[in-house]
């Protein structure tokens, strides 16, 4: 893993890691994971291929989801639920959606205070259904053999400001 670049303005806040594998793409998730509350929405952006999905299940193993998690692409919409009393992920892949009124028909305010929301492909859309959350850019390196990815949080809101800004956390 790289040492991570803080942007220089406190809020809104941005953080830039580096995952050289599958294994550190889910690795930098379950620290996300480890401060996400209920009613958190993450918007996951990137090429095909980029990491969604991989980051996705590390957020799920952060959170203690023990469902297998895949990409939702033709059910549009997952809910896996926590086996005790945490928190529960809501896996939405916005890719078919067009507009706020598909996304709306979902219903996903339902689950939204009991759970974390995760919506790949929901850049422009998903940040509506809270003010509280991430967004994160997965970008692929370019080279063919490399299967390194560069993923940059930037909060929403001042909680996650304040958490992104905590350089001892992420370094950690």
């Amino acid at each position: 893993m790289t040492p991570l670049t803080l942007s220089p303005s406190a809020y809104p806040m941005s953080v830039t890691v580096t995952a050289a594998t599958a294994d550190e793409m889910r690795h930098w998730a379950r620290k996300v994971a480890s401060r996400c509350e209920g009613g958190d929405v993450i918007v996951l952006a990137g090429d095909l291929g980029a990491g969604k999905t991989t980051f996705t299940q590390g957020l799920a193993s952060g959170l203690g989801i023990t469902d297998r998690v895949t990409s939702p692409t033709f059910v549009i919409s997952r809910v896996h639920p926590h086996p005790g009393d945490g928190l529960g992920l809501v896996h939405v892949d916005a890719y078919r959606l067009g507009t706020v009124a598909e996304l709306d028909d979902l219903d996903l305010y339902a689950d939204l205070d009991a759970s974390v929301t995760v919506v790949e492909w929901g850049r422009g859309l998903a940040e509506r259904l809270s003010p509280h959350g991430l967004t994160i850019v997965i970008t692929r390196s370019d080279a063919d053999d490399d299967d390194e990815r560069t993923l940059t949080l930037s909060a929403r809101d001042e909680r996650w400001a304040s958490i992104l800004a905590d350089h001892g956390w992420w370094a950690a």
